[in-house]
């Protein structure tokens, strides 16, 4: 079942506007939240995003925290599943095609749920392959809109070259990947890059920023330029779908030191476990 402007429906039964704004524009934002054991992780730092979001593109939100978490756990409920992903979007709805706002116009909400992707215990004991790509997007990454095919374009760019993720470079300082926040490591040090307009700040980001000091984990949030990514000991990944990932070869060179190159690093398997405990509400 989705739900679609107050209705819940089967999804072959949804239809929506050829002339909704986020057919004709990319004109909308959205969030997803993985549900684990049927809770729905840290759900108050999405509907926090979300809101954001809609303020950031003058988007008046058609609901409150209170009323989407509520959406959320009858969405769970109707799927059954335990372990689910739930998506859902806004967009500035449904009017005669103009650049321009328009007046009077009732957003279109649309949320489903599918099954909760999950690392394969390959990728977790191995970790995964990236490749480096430019950082062309617009300047307004911390929106999370529905526009994406920047993303789209940088994670084709990685599954042609058998990739699991890019790292993207704007300017020689890294970014983000393509649906994914990423972690460098230089000694006993984690650094994760400035929350500014070039990334979406994730909430797994979050997650691991406040797990690490939890733990008394060097942390440190600055810009790292290429040429000292290629220096790190360990880089990670880390999303709502992925938890945390370790990256172990970039554009098939092998990261890391002596000790664990190309594989994942002490620092990832102790965050790993931690991220697993957070998820799995075993802390």
């Amino acid at each position: 079942m989705i739900f679609l402007n107050g209705a819940w429906m089967p999804v072959e039964e949804a239809k929506v506007s050829v002339l909704d704004r986020g057919f004709i524009y990319g004109d909308g934002v959205y969030e997803y939240v993985p549900v684990i054991n049927g809770k729905p992780y840290r759900l108050e730092g999405h509907l926090n995003r979300l809101s954001n979001s809609c303020k950031e593109i003058g988007l008046k939100n058609p609901y409150s925290h209170a009323e989407w978490a509520a959406l959320v756990d009858q969405i769970v409920e109707k799927n059954g599943a335990h372990d689910q992903g739930v998506y859902w979007q806004i967009t500035r709805g449904v009017a005669k095609r103009d650049h321009s706002f328009p007046v009077g116009v009732e957003p279109t909400v649309f949320m489903m749920s599918n099954p909760l992707p999950k690392l394969t215990q390959q990728q977790i004991d191995n970790g995964v392959p990236c490749y480096t790509f430019p950082d062309t997007r617009w300047h307004r990454c911390h929106i999370k809109s529905i526009s994406l095919l920047g993303n789209v374009l940088a994670k084709q760019y990685a599954t042609e070259h058998g990739g699991a993720e890019v790292v993207m470079l704007r300017d020689g300082v890294l970014t983000e990947a393509a649906a994914s926040n990423v972690f460098c490591v230089f000694g006993d040090t984690i650094v994760s890059a400035p929350k500014d307009n070039h990334i979406l700040v994730g909430i797994t980001l979050d997650a691991v920023s406040e797990l690490a000091k939890k733990a008394g984990m060097k942390l440190e949030v600055r810009p790292v330029k290429e040429a000292e990514m290629w220096a790190a000991d360990e880089m990670w990944l880390s999303s709502s779908s992925k938890g945390v990932l370790a990256i172990t070869t970039l554009d098939d060179k092998p990261i890391g030191n002596a000790a664990h190159v190309g594989k994942p690093g002490p620092m990832f398997k102790k965050m790993f476990a931690l991220v697993q405990a957070d998820l799995f509400g075993t802390h």
